[in-house]
């Protein structure tokens, strides 16, 4: 090949990066648009309970029915705007806040949370308390209203129940992924349960309390029997996070509301789902550009033998659970990152060490590629998804445990650039790597359920990171080597990790 035609391709790659990061950016701003639109026209407004924060949405003088928005476990009031949104859209008066350790909540979680008057008891108190709140701060709304998803749905039902036997009753709850011991014949007096088709437990849970009214009652079915009225929806094609998108769930929740209030609501339904997958591509992509604009440091790296690369990837993932869970001792203020720390670090190492990177071609460095790589993947990605999606920024609370994360997460990142062959490795390997990963975590909790079964919820955490933030790493490394790659990654994974899950004070 001749130094013409190479230099030629070289610039019509250089072409064809730029025209992506043009679409990309077409992309971002079309999303953003169309999020934006769900918020024409309402006032939003930042709002605190006693350290519960919460915001309210609602029409510039509108006085309609208050809506209590609740999260579930490990969310945030962002994650449920889809319904804060149409609702506010429609002239209901939502207020939607963050439990305690979610969010930007800065009190942590306490108490057992095996039982019922631990952890749950202090939620349905702050629950109540936010109830409270919104009657006084809004007098003039006719009625009120709960709603929430998963873990919340339990709150709000054992919330309801207190406050009419208080007398002080709610006049409806729509209860997303519904699960809760508190249904009875009784109680509560007007409940929507509306599961996704992919939930098959929390569809036979809502339809069994539905028949609990009326024997042989369906689901789409509305049964009545001794001034109890309930009803058990499905949403189409989604499970437990894509029902807090869906179209169908959106609108029952409304027409159910609307009917318990006797009104006629109008407003467009608010469906950011799409949009925000679209601005997370946009963002991802419009990051490719700019990796060249970095200095090129990085050469090929010697390909790792398939012996070498099996025993790096089985060898940690076997012994790796067996000694974390032994040398596990809490100490951080937050669901299972110290213990997270821990299987990372030990995993990083054994990696590092098995596959003798120090011997590898992997030394070269660029503090910019690292920093590049961290603004975008926690300020930029992170700025988006806060605003669209789930909380995502730190509170000076969980700083420090960031920063612990990183312990374990920078260590981890480093051998996984490597294992995978600094951004070059074939697909199956890099799958095979992460794959061995979710089942070396998923084993340290199966071998310590009563402490570690949270593990589990962290899994989509890191599928959603190796797919958005892993992507963005190849291409750096493929830059500026693995090291850089990996330091980078290992401080995103860390921030999100750190954001992600609740704080927890067992005392």
């Amino acid at each position: 090949m001749s130094a013409q035609t190479h230099i030629g391709r070289l610039t019509w790659r250089k072409r064809l990066a730029w025209l992506a990061g043009l679409v990309a950016a077409l992309a971002i701003v079309v999303s953003v648009l169309n999020l934006e639109r769900d918020r024409t026209g309402l006032s939003i407004s930042s709002r605190s309970v006693g350290t519960t924060p919460a915001t309210l949405y609602r029409l510039p003088g509108g006085q309609g029915p208050l809506v209590i928005v609740a999260h579930g476990f490990a969310g945030s009031r962002q994650l449920m705007q889809a319904y804060s949104l149409t609702l506010a859209q429609a002239g209901y008066t939502v207020l939607a806040f963050d439990f305690e350790g979610h969010g930007r909540n800065p009190v942590p979680m306490s108490g057992d949370v095996t039982a019922i008057d631990g952890t749950t008891a202090l939620l349905v108190g702050e629950t109540r308390r936010v109830i409270a709140a919104g009657r006084e701060r809004i007098p003039k709304a006719s009625g009120v209203a709960l709603l929430g998803h998963s873990m919340a749905t339990d709150i709000l039902i054992r919330a309801a129940i207190a406050e009419r036997e208080d007398g002080t009753p709610v006049d409806a709850i729509v209860a997303i992924s519904m699960f809760s011991g508190a249904v009875t014949a009784k109680q509560p007096k007007r409940l929507l349960a509306i599961s996704g088709e992919w939930e098959t437990r929390l569809r036979e849970v809502a339809l069994a309390d539905l028949q609990m009214l009326q024997e042989g009652a369906r689901e789409g079915e509305t049964a009545a029997a001794d001034g109890v009225t309930r009803r058990a929806v499905v949403a189409p094609g989604v499970e437990h996070v894509g029902v807090l998108f869906s179209a169908t769930a959106l609108r029952e929740a409304r027409a159910w509301l609307d009917a318990t209030f006797e009104r006629s609501s109008e407003g467009q339904i608010a469906l950011p789902g799409l949009w925000i997958l679209l601005l997370m591509a946009g963002i991802v992509g419009l990051f490719k550009p700019l990796t060249g604009l970095l200095p090129e440091t990085a050469r090929p790296p010697a390909r790792v033998s398939a012996q070498r690369f099996w025993a790096s990837v089985l060898i940690p993932a076997v012994a790796v659970p067996l000694v974390a869970v032994t040398l596990y001792i809490p100490f951080l203020p937050v669901l299972v990152a110290d213990y997270l720390m821990i299987h990372l670090a030990l995993y990083g190492i054994a990696q590092l060490v098995l596959l003798r990177a120090w011997k590898m071609d992997g030394a070269a460095f660029s503090g910019p590629a690292v920093l590049l790589l961290v603004i975008w993947g926690t300020a930029v990605f992170g700025l988006a998804m806060d605003r669209y999606a789930a909380s995502f920024m730190a509170t000076g609370e969980r700083l420090a445990i960031i920063a612990t994360l990183a312990v374990g997460t920078v260590p981890f990142m480093i051998a996984d650039a490597f294992v995978t062959g600094a951004g070059r490795g074939p697909w199956w390997r890099r799958a095979a790597a992460r794959i061995a990963v979710l089942l070396s975590l998923g084993g340290a909790a199966a071998l310590d359920p009563e402490r570690l079964m949270f593990i589990f919820l962290i899994l989509p955490v890191l599928v959603l990171f190796y797919l958005v933030h892993g992507l963005m790493g190849r291409w750096i490394a493929r830059r500026s080597g693995p090291l850089s790659a990996g330091l980078g990654l290992g401080l995103c994974l860390a921030w999100a990790l750190g954001v992600s899950f609740p704080l927890f004070s067992p005392g």
